[in-house]
This record gives structure tokens, sequence and C-alpha cells, in this order.
């Protein structure tokens, strides 16, 4: 049931968001060089390695770390904008009508976060997709604190439901979370 919610709502939003993103893309490539697609692997399901798909919102050349280790003046001007509306996020809706992603799961991390990862493996969290919204991430919670967010997403894993899901969509939606703060202005 849950994937079968993913792709139908997947689907929806890309039809819907497909002139948000067409945009997006236009103000990133007019306001800084390199691509308005980001890229980068990130672990997800079974620890599957896969390429997860974001607006562009830092300048090109800023190293592959996660958000919570990068500067505040590595993003562009258009990215905090984007940053803000969570807008940054809308190409994962292809990550997953692809199978990559859901709605609703632990963040997705990168492979260089051992910490995270060793805390979600002993969770059995990798069981999961990973999600473009969480029950970490709707509670402000980053990824500078791998044994707290690995907790939380353990109590979505124990207590997911569609409702939940739907609530968690709806409290992403309406502006709650901030997803990964960036370090202070250097």
């Amino acid at each position: 049931m849950k994937r079968a919610f993913d792709v139908i709502l997947a689907a929806i939003g890309l039809a819907v968001a497909a002139p948000l993103i067409l945009a997006a893309v236009l103000l990133i490539r007019l306001t800084s060089q390199g691509p308005a697609i980001f890229r980068q692997t990130r672990m997800g399901l079974n620890e599957k390695p896969f390429t997860c798909l974001k607006l562009r919102t830092m300048y090109c050349g800023t190293g592959n770390v996660p958000t919570h280790e990068a500067g505040a003046s590595s993003i562009t001007p258009v990215g905090r904008l984007l940053r803000r509306f969570k807008f940054d996020e809308l190409p994962q809706l292809w990550n997953v009508l692809a199978g990559d992603m859901s709605f609703v799961g632990p963040r997705p991390c990168l492979p260089s976060q051992t910490a995270l990862i060793a805390a979600r493996r002993a969770y059995g969290l990798y069981r999961l997709r990973p999600g473009i919204t969480g029950v970490a991430q709707v509670a402000g919670v980053d990824m500078s604190d791998p044994e707290r967010l690995a907790a939380l997403d353990a109590a979505y894993l124990r207590d997911m439901s569609l409702a939940a899901d739907i609530r968690l969509i709806l409290a992403t939606a309406l502006g709650s979370g901030q997803g990964d703060r960036v370090r202070p202005m250097e």
C-alpha cells in the first residue's frame, strides 16, 4: 500500500510541480554556474547506494559533505530561497517514482556518514526506503546528531502507517522542520 501511495502521489506531484521545477532550473542557471540539478550518491534501501536528485542550492565546488558540515557561504542566493520553501527537494519525486525513495522514511545520508549508517544499521532502518521527509526532519533534528536521528527514525519504523505518512507529509508541506542546518557564516 505504501509503495502504491508513493507512486500515485509522486506522479501527481511531478505533474503539478513541473512548472516550479522548470522556473527554479532557469533561476539557478541564470544566477550561478553549473548544473541546476544536483546529483549525489546516498545510501538507500538495504544500504544500496543510489543517485539522489535535488535542485542545486550550493555553489559548484562545494565539497561533497553533509549539509551541516558546509558553510552558509556555500549557499547561493537562489538556493536560500529554494531551501526556505523546500523546493530543492522537488526532483526527489523522480527518485520516489524510480523506487529509490519514499515520501516518508529516514532522510538518505552520504556513504561517508559512517556514524549515522552504523546507528541506522543497529535499528534495522535500512529495511526502509529513505524518504523525502520523516519524523526527524519534522522534529527539526538534523544529521549532525546521528544517534538521536536514528532513534526518531526507529520510532517511525515501529509506528509506520499510511495515516502517519499523511500526517508527516502535511506537517512538512505546512512548514514543520528545517532540514539540515548549515554552519554559520565563515
